[in-house]
């Protein structure tokens, strides 16, 4: 995103290697006052306004980012400054910065996929230090009293803010991860296993809690059972992910026979199923425990349902324009569950980091960029 030339280049260069792809600590070779150095670099983008803070942001619903100076909230006793090293682009930014969804506001600097190093703590936090990697999702504050926060539900509180195009009480607007750096309640900071690559740690914080959340929530975890993904794209990778880490049997369901190859060599799902080959769907019908619907588009549940055993559930984290429509007798005589999840809470968001670090599961290695 920024330019630096020089040996702060060098520092830079040498810095992400270490954090990247290779998920090394950072220490040893590189001490940290070079890495901050090179983490705090001068920015190179112009732009009209001042701040301590660069980011590329949406002035209007255009979808075009250009660079955008703003403050950032001042490093309190509770607060924790994280230079962000990379932010996730997620499809829910694209909407965002288009105003899809009608509540979006601008200057609008998206991204809650972000993770980085700490650089700076307050003098009440205790769960950071200086060095530590770390991460933000989609929130970063809420009434932190109402019964959903109590539970460790923040993300279903009324006074939750998001981490952008949201606004924290003064007012101000909250701005996203397409950014230099962020400064957080340390609540609302999300630890980050070292033995987690940096760069794939990112998508963790949307896609990856996404579809954590609905699996542990409906009971879709356990070792043996038959989960179907209906969908091939950012989030339905991080499903199939998590199904398999669970000991689950994953089925892709896909509109195209074409991501068949895809399904099963790439992303290691153990069967797949086109959902306009009636054969297909006739002899997989009754067979899954359950099923994530991860398609954003409208579609037909009715065709999916009828992929349910007894007592089947089928859950919504796609976020289609349109309603569905839905036949009571598939529900009754089936006793099948229907429902949906939004993300999950700051709880619920460092287990799956944990979880994520132990076994493994993390975005693709090579060429995913199809699936965000």
């Amino acid at each position: 995103m920024l330019r630096q030339g020089g040996s702060g280049l060098l520092k830079l260069v040498a810095l992400q290697k270490e954090l990247g792809a290779e998920g090394k600590a950072l220490s040893g070779s590189e001490p940290f006052e070079a890495a901050k150095e090179a983490l705090h670099r001068p920015c190179s983008h112009k732009c009209s306004e001042t701040g301590d803070c660069l980011g590329f942001a949406a002035r209007d619903a255009s979808g075009t980012l250009a660079p955008f100076r703003f403050i950032r909230h001042p490093v309190g006793p509770d607060y924790v400054r994280i230079q962000i090293t990379h932010c996730g682009v997620c499809h829910s930014d694209l909407h965002q910065i288009k105003n899809d969804w009608g509540n979006s506001t601008f200057p609008m600097v998206p991204g809650h996929e972000i993770v980085g190093v700490v650089t700076e703590v307050g003098a009440n936090v205790t769960n950071f230090q200086v060095g530590d990697h770390a991460g933000i999702g989609c929130m970063v504050d809420s009434c932190k009293h109402c019964g959903q926060c109590e539970a460790g539900e923040e993300e279903y509180c009324g006074a939750c803010i998001y981490t952008y195009s949201g606004a924290y009480p003064d007012g101000t607007a909250t701005q996203g991860g397409y950014s230099t750096h962020y400064v957080v309640k340390q609540d609302f900071a999300l630890k980050v296993d070292k033995s987690l690559p940096l760069d794939a740690a990112a998508p963790l914080l949307c896609a990856g809690i996404t579809t954590y959340s609905p699996m542990k929530y409906y009971g879709l975890d356990k070792p043996g059972q038959k989960i179907g993904v209906v969908g091939l794209g950012g989030l339905c990778h991080m499903a199939v992910k998590w199904a398999k880490a669970f000991g689950a049997e994953v089925t892709v369901i896909s509109t195209s026979d074409r991501k068949r190859s895809e399904a099963i060599d790439r992303l290691g799902a153990h069967k797949f199923i086109v959902s306009k080959n009636e054969e297909e769907m006739k002899t997989a019908a009754g067979t899954l425990d359950g099923i994530v619907d991860t398609v954003s588009a409208k579609h037909d549940l009715q065709t999916y349902l009828n992929l349910l055993a007894t007592n089947g559930k089928f859950v919504i984290v796609g976020l289609p324009a349109e309603p569905f429509a839905l036949s009571s007798f598939t529900l009754l005589f089936k006793r099948l569950t229907v429902g949906g999840t939004a993300i999950g809470g700051i709880r619920e968001t460092q287990e799956m980091l944990d979880f994520a670090a132990k076994h493994g599961v993390h975005r693709l290695e090579k060429s995913d960029v199809r699936y965000r």
